[in-house]
């Protein structure tokens, strides 16, 4: 028998044969402790191993050096598949060129194109972007002073934020008086003590936060719950994570998300695999997934 791919993560990738076990396919990412990137990897590993398929989930923990060369390791290990999640592929292009040229079809899950890329599957980021700005410019009057959390790392944060640089031109009276790049690993708790500053800084001059993603705006949050918790100050984010959700009925300073469909994005992953490893090409380089906002309206919550 050849030796799979799983034994060869167990042993921590130390010895990488040459082959690996028919229709084996390779996760990697170095954001698994993510909600939305644990959500897509879940959901795919669910539809993957549905087909038959051996699923090896590899999480570098913000390490893309250590992601370069799990990618190669399993490029060597002859994998049918390689799954790059809420990554850019530019940032390991070597390794994916390296990959494709073995024939490897390497599939982007809420990541980017790039040279060797397959298929890139995501939701439109810079969409993503304008409608979290809109939203929030709209429920601040479209005036008022805010904080930004970003992260410019990740291809479709880095499309947020671009869309945000766009409608600030169009709103002059909504100004960005602080803002963050967020650590991944630890978002929530990076974003809090962040916001923690800015509260001392800025105190009732914060009219509301821009954050790329909810991490940041549940961080941001939990530092106006401690330390300002009379702030009328509105948050907003993106993807729909259930603790948003949760904390948007709650009626919190947290009012709004974008809900991506993270489910449908790795779906349409295990079809885009399944097609390349028969050897076809994608209909298109690059395939949206729709996605929705999420506010105590559509919740149906009314709030004092």
């Amino acid at each position: 028998m050849k030796r799979t791919l799983a034994s060869l993560l167990a042993l921590g990738l130390a010895t990488v044969a040459t082959t690996a076990a028919a229709e084996d396919v390779a996760v990697l990412t170095p954001y698994l402790s993510s909600v939305a990137t644990n959500e897509m990897i879940e959901t795919f590993k669910r539809e993957a191993v549905a087909k038959g398929w051996t699923v090896n989930v590899v999480d570098t923990r913000g390490d893309f050096q250590q992601l370069a060369s799990r990618v190669e390791d399993v490029a060597n290990a002859g994998v049918d598949a390689i799954v790059l999640v809420s990554v850019d592929p530019n940032q390991v292009g070597d390794q994916v060129l390296a990959a494709s040229s073995k024939g490897i079809p390497i599939i982007s899950l809420d990541g980017a194109q790039a040279k060797g890329v397959t298929v890139n599957i995501t939701t439109d980021n810079f969409a993503l972007g304008a409608i979290l700005s809109d939203y929030l410019f709209k429920a601040l009057g479209d005036k008022g002073e805010i904080v930004k959390f970003f992260h410019s790392a990740h291809p479709g944060v880095r499309q947020r934020e671009l869309a945000l640089d766009k409608a600030l031109k169009a709103h002059p009276d909504i100004k960005v008086i602080a803002e963050h790049y967020v650590q991944v690993p630890g978002p929530i708790d990076n974003a809090r003590q962040a916001m923690e500053t800015f509260i001392r800084q800025y105190g009732d001059q914060i009219d509301g936060v821009w954050a790329a993603w909810d991490e940041p705006a549940i961080g941001a949050l939990l530092a106006l719950q401690s330390d300002k918790p009379d702030s009328m100050a509105i948050i907003a984010g993106i993807d729909g994570n259930p603790q948003a959700v949760d904390l948007i009925k709650q009626c919190t300073n947290l009012i709004a998300t974008v809900r991506q469909d993270f489910p449908g994005i790795a779906k349409a992953a295990v079809h885009e695999v399944s097609t390349a490893m028969e050897g076809k090409k994608p209909d298109k380089p690059e395939v949206f997934v729709d996605a929705t906002v999420i506010d105590r309206a559509s919740l149906g919550v009314t709030c004092n």
